[in-house]
């Protein structure tokens, strides 16, 4: 039985600098389905927003309550089934509020392999937006600002420890944990992201998780 081909996508997150991306591989008898989970755990989204692809000038995505109803769907629709060509583009969506466009790109078409767990993450740059901040241009904003903000905020922590001001240590603190994911937005894990691949391909629900300090 011949086994799978394998697509390396590469998936970058449209209009932000520096760049944010990530770089995927998935067999090709998996599905739209698939796909759109391995995005969300790879650019830690949280999956509580909308979502579409298109692909051939048609709309794909995985059903949200409230939100629209595809023709086909996305666990019976196998990426094979697009034939596509090297170096083929498509678009994916999250989130129609902040409207966060992916560039999907599909770099190398391998030959399958036995036992290849799959999705994995082979490469990626920079944590993604954290959700619902907005959209680019926010975010960016925000990002930009957090470094001034973080060191006011440790200026403003000392002066009330001299001063022994119990109230606005605590109110002060209370800020502490929500500008922590802004001053670390050029890290990536790419461990932890595979971690959570893995469970996802065994099936274990564990894989969802929202990141945290982001809502």
């Amino acid at each position: 039985m011949q086994m799978p081909e394998i697509y390396q996508f590469h998936a970058l997150l449209d209009g932000v600098s520096p760049l944010i991306w990530r770089r995927l591989l998935i067999h090709s008898d998996q599905t739209i389905a698939d796909l759109h989970y391995a995005l969300q755990i790879a650019f830690e989204w949280s999956d509580s927003h909308l979502n579409s692809f298109r692909i051939h000038g048609k709309d794909f995505g995985v059903y949200h309550t409230g939100g629209p109803v595809f023709d086909e769907v996305a666990g019976r629709v196998r990426l094979a089934g697009f034939h596509f060509r090297l170096g083929e583009r498509f678009i994916y969506e999250y989130d129609f509020g902040d409207n966060w466009k992916h560039q999907i790109r599909l770099e190398q078409i391998l030959p399958g392999a036995k036992q290849t767990v799959l999705p994995l993450c082979i490469g990626g740059s920079r944590c993604a937006p954290p959700e619902d901040c907005g959209g680019i241009q926010a975010f960016q904003q925000r990002r930009d600002e957090a470094p001034w903000r973080a060191q006011e905020l440790l200026e403003q922590i000392a002066e009330c420890a001299r001063e022994r001001n119990v109230m606005a240590l605590r109110d002060l603190a209370e800020e502490l944990p929500e500008i922590q994911p802004w001053l670390t937005l050029d890290k990536f894990d790419r461990r932890t992201v595979n971690r959570r691949l893995r469970k996802y391909a065994a099936g274990n629900q564990d894989w969802r998780w929202l990141r945290k300090g982001t809502r």
